[in-house]
C-alpha cells in the first residue's frame, strides 16, 4: 500500500503541475482578492492557477485583526460572500462581522470548486517578458528559495499575470525594476502604499485595481502599493470587490 500511496501522489501532482505550465491566467498570492478572481476566471472557462509562497493559502484573512479571528466586511460586498456561502452578521454602521477562518476556508474552497488550481509552497522569483509584455512566471519551491539553494527554476506561460502579493507588491516591483517595464502608476514604478485610513483605503483598493502593463494586472493591496493608496486593516470588502473587478478586466481583455 505504501508504494501505491506514493505513486498516486507523484502521478497526480505531476499531472496538476504539467497542466499549469500553460495558463490563461496566473495569479501570484492566494489572498482574498486572488481567490475571488480565480473563482470567476475559472468559472468562465479560463485555465487559472494561483501560486502561493506559503503552505497555507488565504493571505491575511486567517488572523483577523491582531490575531482576533474576526474581520469586517461592508454591506455592498456581502453578495460576494454569499456567492461563496460564507456567513456574516450585522454589526452596525453598514458593517458586518465575519469569522476569519470561515472566510478563508470558504474562499479557498470556492475557488477550487470552480476549477482554479492552487499550488502552495511555490515562490515566484522572476517574470518572463517578450519584449514589452509580461508572458509568464519563473517559479521554484519556497524551501529552495529560503535555503538559497543553487537550484534552477521552471517557467509558466500565461496570457495574463496578476500581482496579488499584498503589501509587498512583489510582481509589480519585478516588472518595473528588473524587466524595465513602465507601469500604469503615478511614477511608472511602485511608489508604495500610504498610511492607515480605512475608509479611503477601501475605495483605493478597488479604484487602483487595473492593468499595469500588457499582460500584468494588480489587485488587493498590491494595487495600492502600485498607486500609493492607503492601507485599511482588517476590513475586507474592498479586497473582495477588487478580486471581482480584476477578473472582469481580464475577461474583457482576453476576449477582445
Amino acid at each position: 500500500m505504501e508504494l501505491a500511496i506514493s505513486r498516486i501522489i507523484v502521478e497526480q501532482y505531476l499531472r496538476k503541475l504539467r497542466d499549469c505550465l500553460d495558463l490563461d491566467v496566473a495569479l501570484v498570492g492566494a489572498g482574498p482578492s486572488a481567490l475571488v478572481a480565480a473563482r470567476e476566471l475559472a468559472a468562465a472557462g479560463l485555465r487559472t492557477a494561483i501560486f502561493e509562497r506559503r503552505l497555507a493559502p488565504g493571505g491575511g484573512i486567517w488572523g483577523g485583526g491582531m490575531l482576533f479571528n474576526e474581520l469586517v466586511v461592508q454591506s455592498d460586498a456581502l453578495p460576494i460572500l454569499d456567492d461563496f456561502s460564507v456567513g456574516h452578521r450585522p454589526a452596525g454602521e453598514g458593517l458586518h462581522a465575519v469569522d476569519s477562518v470561515e472566510m478563508a476556508a470558504g474562499l479557498i474552497f470556492g475557488a477550487r470548486r470552480a476549477g482554479a488550481v492552487l499550488l502552495n509552497a511555490v515562490t515566484v522569483e522572476d517574470l518572463m517578458v517578450r519584449p514589452d509584455r509580461v508572458t509568464g512566471l519563473v517559479i521554484n519551491w519556497t524551501p529552495v528559495v529560503r535555503e538559497q539553494m543553487h537550484v534552477d527554476p521552471l517557467t509558466v506561460s500565461a496570457r495574463a499575470v496578476v500581482d496579488a502579493t499584498g503589501h509587498p507588491g512583489e510582481i509589480a516591483r519585478l516588472a518595473a525594476s528588473k524587466a524595465g517595464l513602465r507601469l500604469d502608476s503615478p511614477t511608472g514604478a511602485v511608489p508604495g502604499e500610504r498610511s492607515m485610513w480605512a475608509e479611503r483605503g477601501e475605495i483605493d483598493t478597488v479604484e487602483n485595481t487595473r492593468r499595469l502593463c500588457p499582460g500584468l494586472y494588480a489587485c488587493g493591496m498590491a494595487a495600492n502599493q502600485v498607486h500609493a493608496g492607503f492601507r485599511m486593516g482588517p476590513i475586507f470588502g474592498g479586497m473582495l470587490k477588487s478580486g471581482r473587478k480584476v477578473a472582469r478586466l481580464i475577461l474583457d481583455d482576453l476576449r477582445a
